[in-house]
């Protein structure tokens, strides 16, 4: 281990920790947003759908709403799980654990968590991640 000074947080300075700590508020703020949309649009479909009757099993027009609304409450899981891979990297901020790979144990690079801000392996780990499909060819 080096003698270099540690601020509690694995080999981030102040200045990253503040800067990482900005990027997932805003993509938090951001994805909040997405969700709030999503919302307004499941309910859209809903509501058009209570005006109508709607028989999804004879109606041409009935499978593409219940298509609709199935993928805007797939999106707003995604989105949900998002928020929680935010809320889980904030916790590993204030931890002292943000930018540390679950997998081997290194410091994630700067770049990675600039583009993955909740990221919590490295790209080596990720990539041997088994539960990730593998890259097709």
């Amino acid at each position: 281990m080096s003698d270099a000074p540690r601020h509690g947080h694995g080999e981030l300075d102040p200045t990253t920790i503040a800067t990482a700590r900005a990027r997932l508020a805003a993509d938090r703020d951001d994805t909040l947003d997405r969700v709030a949309a999503l919302g307004r649009d499941f309910d859209g479909i809903v509501a058009a759908n209570a005006l109508v009757a709607v028989d999804d099993e004879h109606d041409p027009e009935g499978a593409s709403t219940a298509f609709e609304r199935a993928h805007v409450a797939s999106l707003m899981a995604r989105a949900h799980d998002h928020l929680d891979e935010l809320d889980r990297a904030l916790e590993r901020l204030e931890r002292g654990e943000y930018g540390q790979c679950e997998g081997c144990g290194t410091t994630i690079p700067t770049e990675r968590l600039e583009i993955r801000p909740a990221a919590t392996t490295c790209v080596l780990c990720a990539r041997s991640d088994p539960r990730r499909p593998p890259h097709p060819t």
